[in-house]
């Protein structure tokens, strides 16, 4: 399917920066709200966005990794939070409802399945093996939940939806974000490890020894970034990847949320690096290796409020400035419009 990625159109960017220049305000002086208009004008193909229908995707899945204590949530977390989601008692669920946006709860794997209407059963195995000890997956289940992802982007272009924020829930999947991180960007473990769901310093320690042993027990390569995915990341985090290449191959804006986000869309690009044109970063995580993958993507968050709930929180909490950019660019009135003079024309 990557052939069907297409380039950045840089020519509908710059058009719609024109048309920004053409508004009743000094050039420039809605600073990045233009930047954010005109990346989603490039992003789309055209200046022409209308109003981008939001859906947050929440991929949810167990790691067998949890099982080292790397996390300060037990690994029935997942499954209690599923229910959470289905029952719109979650932060993500409040927040998508102040966003107007369609929220997707999908289950790649979570241990205990969670029979509810309100979650999208797209199973690939029932959590991951313990990636400390060996391959979190095989090669086959691995591509299956890419591919679930790929196919989930096209579904829901075929609806209508104009942009994704992307969301995940896992216990344990900071440890395999910051493991995929680690092997992908080829840091010390040290500088990606970070509390995650709230660990002391003594499970900080444990769980950075533990991806040590991540990426001693496997073969981890950045030229093959979805192996890397199946040695020591998760089945959220591959369909996750598999949402950022289908969403980019049908021109959909991909809103990333946190750390786990950010790593899953890294893998991606390191596929296709034109996955990264199609990029918006909603906010900065306090994980260390979260700056360290923004940096790499060249994504500046929107937001920085110290957020690490992961969930798509912090993407839900951007969508208000998606709508703004847009409405700006759609609605505004020129100079000529308003019989406004132009001081700059």
């Amino acid at each position: 399917m990557i052939p069907r990625i297409p380039e950045f159109a840089a020519d509908a960017a710059a058009a719609a920066q024109r048309a920004l220049d053409a508004k009743t305000k000094p050039r420039g002086s809605l600073g990045r709200l233009e930047e954010l208009a005109c990346r989603l004008a490039g992003i789309r193909g055209t200046p022409d966005l209308g109003t981008l229908d939001p859906a947050i995707v929440v991929c949810a899945a167990d790691h067998g990794v949890a099982a080292e204590g790397v996390s300060a949530y037990p690994p029935e977390v997942t499954g209690q939070m599923l229910r959470n989601f289905a029952a719109g008692g979650a932060a993500v669920c409040v927040l998508a409802r102040q966003a107007r946006a369609r929220l997707v709860v999908v289950d790649l794997g979570v241990r205990q399945e969670v029979p509810d209407a309100a979650i999208l059963s797209r199973r690939v195995r029932a959590g991951t093996a313990n990636a400390a000890e060996g391959p979190a997956m095989s090669e086959a289940d691995m591509r299956q939940a890419v591919s679930t992802g790929i196919e989930l982007a096209d579904e829901l272009a075929e609806e209508g939806v104009g942009i994704v924020a992307l969301g995940e829930m896992g216990i344990g999947n900071t440890t395999a974000a910051s493991a995929l991180t680690a092997a992908l960007l080829r840091v010390d473990p040290a500088a990606v490890c970070g509390r995650g769901t709230g660990v002391d310093d003594a499970g900080l320690a444990r769980k950075r020894a533990t991806v040590w042993r991540m990426l001693e027990a496997n073969v981890v390569s950045p030229y093959d970034p979805l192996g890397a995915v199946a040695a020591v990341g998760g089945l959220e985090i591959a369909a996750l990847a598999g949402l950022v290449l289908g969403c980019a191959a049908n021109r959909t804006p991909v809103l990333l949320d946190g750390f786990i986000t950010a790593a899953a869309a890294m893998a991606a690009v390191c596929v296709e690096e034109r996955c990264g044109d199609f990029l918006v970063a909603s906010h900065l995580s306090p994980e260390p290796g979260h700056r360290l993958l923004l940096d790499y993507l060249h994504q500046e968050p929107l937001l920085d409020l110290g957020l690490r709930l992961g969930e798509g929180s912090g993407a839900a909490l951007a969508l208000p400035l998606v709508a703004a950019a847009t409405a700006v660019l759609a609605e505004m009135a020129t100079f000529a419009e308003a019989g406004v003079s132009d001081a700059e024309a």
